[in-house]
């Protein structure tokens, strides 16, 4: 076992296969067909860019509709997967053999089937000839093929049984039986039309995906990678630990440039892990560090693998909205994360490296962040307001003032990067290593944050598209790339403005050919995800799920979740993120939701598909299939099951905050203002720090058991303070259903009623379920039922819905003709949740002052042994 020393060239070629297995591809062929291999694929990325872009609508040429466009997309993919990726382990690395060159071309051609004969298509849709069903057939074929070598047997075997299931239906046992689909029937749905292959998934990948995966391999070829980890060692190396606390960091900034937790694993974990390594962590610890911040990656916006894009079509909301969602959790996780590795760093009494900053007092260091900070947020605003205002009066011209602003800016921020010198990491394995100085380090690569700034500023406030705000943003970054070098090197006296500008196309070209070979996985991955969902959605399997869940767990909701998550987890062992994020949230998203409903939970959707989403990526990191974990212990030297296991074991705290945010939606920022999502977060980041203390056995010292006990219940109490406060007083005050419009009448404007129906479902079984029910407008219970767009009708007993106005808001939460109503809750004034949050407060402060205690002794007795 290497213990102190850099891998081998065997094993770091090891590592490059692993990242290209994974995500580029193996084959390197040479001559004429590597050439046109990467070609190809330089190709593909030029197509996503022209079809993004404005410019097929202003010259009237090359414009595609979105199945055009996801045609040839596939067609891309799927010559590209029989191109790049071998058969078999034993073929051929070097060369393409001529038989995968057919394959190719056929399976080319039948993605672009689509495409080629879309006019006929058209013309007889649902009526499929024999032609088509042999492409169908082919097509289905060639695609399973190429997901096996592209990402390995399991997701090809899981689209197989769910196509067999679709055809052999009649002959399914039991509960699992259904009427059965015919070939004819197959082929139309999965391959002609927009309800399987060629589905949302793979519109997400087409339209989004591909130009954010382009936006960040231009992005890291530009240095933009190099310069994220340079940074974070300047400023947190010195730390204890600080090796460690400099890779999460990194990693996180990595993270948002890329959606592989191995490709991330890899480029900043072969200089991260040996640098643990030499502050103290041992082999296995070191390269869990990596994997749970390189995993982790794909929780933060704003591209978290490809599943940001997926949730804005399956939960049917804003982008921005999803990034506001998600933002909360990642952040926290990843701040947890840094503590973890500090209290390690307590632990074992580790040091930081040797910093080369200037000793400032502490003060003058606050001083110097705060003017920083300030600074910023004052240009933010100046920015904000100031194009809010130019823009009325510079009308059509204000794009073009706006483009010039940045290139002055560009050009302002490279004159400033020449001022300093270029800065190269030491080699980790060195005997002496020196840390980069803060201030040049950061200096010289501030204008890769300029792309970025774009990206945000188009999603975020003019409300662009992701697809088109990806593509002004890539844009740009070309722009930076092509002309970096040559405007640097003016700024420093040194040009060779000919071989700095070729320099810089030989960039661009690679960041094309290598963003190319990213997506080749990712597109293959949703198109055939898009079989499962497909045979979902013909085969009416999700509603037979339902009640096989609904079996196992006894209706309880938590028990559910715990199958959802276990699902997740199998699942994500052979396959990719996306993929798995796709299946399950396809399967198990609409039995959550509904369950949850008739337990009396409402779960927001976009909570359910973040819970599975987490769940997908924490199959990177849990044995014994877990590849992040053998690539960080190729570089690390340990044990891969020990380092998987330890990974494991750092992400508890990403395994914990789905349940969390299931049933506290505070926590994804939902239906909170600013002023509560800033206490939220505060009181949130505090709590998941306690919950690594807890979870770790350290926090001022070692932890007796009943203190981790305690921490954890603290933990528990601050994200989830209504379990308590619900258990003191209920938040709920049962109405007679006859007294529904009273109620709604008691009720203050902006709070909801909970009304629980019993009726029919849409194929005529009995169901109940809960719907929340917002106070409509109105000044009496009778005209707020009137605006809500319902009738009742008291029958006895009974309270039954007598009139649902048609797409009025009654219709739209559910409600239906003839439906009983058969519990009415009402909100009731009491203590708000938060008053929860002073007595865990106080039960932290006496574990706190209990630690302080036992640590002031034992120093005590350090000295007197000393002494």
């Amino acid at each position: 076992m290497r213990d102190d020393k850099q891998p081998s060239a065997a094993a770091g070629d090891d590592l490059d296969d692993m990242v290209a297995a994974s995500d580029t591809g193996a084959r390197k062929p040479h001559g004429v067909p590597g050439k046109l291999l990467v070609s190809i694929a330089a190709v593909w990325s030029l197509f996503q860019l022209w079809i993004a872009s404005p410019l097929p609508y202003m010259v009237g040429f090359g414009v595609f509709s979105a199945t055009e466009s996801r045609s040839i997309h596939l067609a891309f993919a799927l010559f590209l997967a029989f191109m790049a990726y071998p058969a078999l382990k034993r073929s051929p690395r070097d060369r393409i053999p001529l038989q995968d060159w057919a394959l190719a071309a056929v399976a080319a051609f039948c993605g672009a089937y689509l495409f080629i004969f879309y006019s006929d298509l058209a013309q007889r849709p649902g009526r499929p000839i024999t032609q088509d069903i042999v492409i169908g057939i082919l097509g289905i074929v060639m695609l399973l093929e190429a997901t096996r070598r592209a990402l390995g047997p399991p997701l090809m075997v899981v689209a197989a049984i769910f196509i067999a299931y679709s055809l052999f239906g009649p002959y399914m046992p039991g509960i699992l039986a259904h009427r059965g689909v015919s070939l004819g029937g197959l082929i139309n749905h999965q391959w002609l039309g927009t309800q399987g292959v060629f589905g949302i998934a793979l519109g997400v990948s087409t339209s989004f995906v591909f130009l954010f995966v382009l936006f960040g391999a231009l992005l890291d070829k530009a240095g933009a990678g190099n310069y994220f980890i340079k940074v974070a060692f300047s400023m947190l190396g010195h730390l204890k630990g600080g090796p460690a606390k400099a890779a999460v960091v990194a990693s996180g900034m990595t993270g948002l440039i890329s959606g592989s937790s191995i490709a991330n694993t890899v480029t900043t974990g072969t200089f991260t892990i040996p640098m643990m390594k030499r502050v103290g962590f041992s082999a296995e610890k070191a390269g869990a560090v990596e994997v749970s911040s390189s995993v982790n990656g794909q929780i933060m916006p704003p591209v978290m693998g490809a599943a940001a894009f997926l949730m804005v079509e399956y939960v049917g909301i804003p982008y921005v909205e999803v990034i506001k969602h998600a933002f909360l959790p990642a952040i926290i996780s990843y701040i947890a994360l840094i503590y973890i590795v500090h209290l390690e760093a307590l632990k074992a009494n580790m040091q930081g490296l040797p910093s080369s900053n200037p000793a400032r007092p502490l003060l003058n260091k606050v001083i110097g962040f705060l003017t920083g900070l300030l600074l910023l947020m004052g240009l933010s605003v100046a920015v904000y307001y100031g194009l809010g205002w130019l823009k009325p009066l510079l009308g059509e011209a204000t794009p073009w003032v706006i483009s010039l602003g940045l290139v002055i800016a560009y050009v302002g921020l490279l004159k400033v990067s020449a001022n300093y010198p270029e800065l190269e990491m030491d080699d980790p394995t060195s005997k002496i290593i020196t840390l980069p100085q803060t201030r040049p380090t950061v200096m010289v690569g501030l204008h890769y944050i300029l792309p970025v700034i774009v990206l945000v500023w188009c999603l975020m406030v003019e409300r662009l598209s992701p697809g088109l705000s990806a593509f002004w943003a890539t844009m740009f970054m070309i722009f930076i790339m092509v002309t970096q070098r040559p405007i640097i090197a003016i700024f420093r006296g040194r040009s060779k403005m000919a071989a700095d500008i070729k320099e810089g196309f030989l960039d661009l070209w690679d960041g094309l050919v290598t963003g190319a070979r990213n997506m080749i996985g990712i597109g293959i991955a949703t198109a055939t995800a898009g079989i499962i969902v497909g045979a979902v959605s013909q085969t009416g399997v999700g509603l037979v799920l339902a009640d096989v869940v609904e079996i196992l767990s006894g209706g309880n909701l938590m028990m559910i979740l715990l199958l959802t998550a276990l699902l997740s987890l199998i699942l994500g062992m052979g396959l990719p993120t996306t993929a798995n994020y796709i299946v399950v949230s396809a399967l198990m998203a609409p039995v959550i939701v509904m369950l949850g409903q008739q337990n009396g939970l409402i779960v927001p959707l976009i909570a359910v598909h973040l819970f599975v989403f987490y769940f997908g990526i924490m199959a990177d990191v849990t044995p014994p299939v877990g590849l992040a974990s053998f690539a960080a212990a190729a570089i690390s030297g340990g044990d891969p099951i020990r380092t998987g296991f330890q990974a494991f074991y750092y992400s508890l705290r990403t395994a914990a905050l789905p349940f969390l945010f299931i049933f506290n939606t505070d926590l994804l920022l939902i239906d909170v203002t600013v002023m509560q999502g800033v206490v939220v977060f505060i009181v949130a980041t505090i709590a998941m720090l306690i919950f690594a203390a807890g979870t770790q056995g350290y926090m001022l010292t070692r932890n007796r058991w009943y203190e981790s006990l305690l921490l954890l219940l603290v933990a528990f109490t601050l994200f989830r303070p209504g379990f308590w406060m619900d258990k003191i007083h209920d938040p709920y005050e049962s109405v007679p259903p006859a007294q529904f419009a009273e109620a709604l009448e008691r009720v203050d404007d902006g709070s909801s009623l909970r009304v629980q129906i019993a009726g029919e479902d849409a194929f005529g079984a009995p169901m109940s379920t809960y719907i929340l029910v917002p106070v409509p407008s109105g000044e009496t219970g009778e005209e707020r039922l009137e605006n809500l767009g319902m009738e009742l009708y008291v029958d006895g007993d009974q309270t039954l819905v007598d009139f649902v106005e048609f797409g009025g808001p009654a219709a739209e939460l559910g409600f239906d003709f003839d439906q009983e109503i058969t519990q009415v809750l009402a909100p009731v004034d009491r203590w708000t949740k938060e008053w929860m949050w002073l007595p865990a407060l106080g039960l932290f402060g006496l574990v706190v002052l209990m630690q302080r205690r036992r640590r002031s002794k034992q120093q005590g007795n350090d000295t007197a042994a000393v002494a």
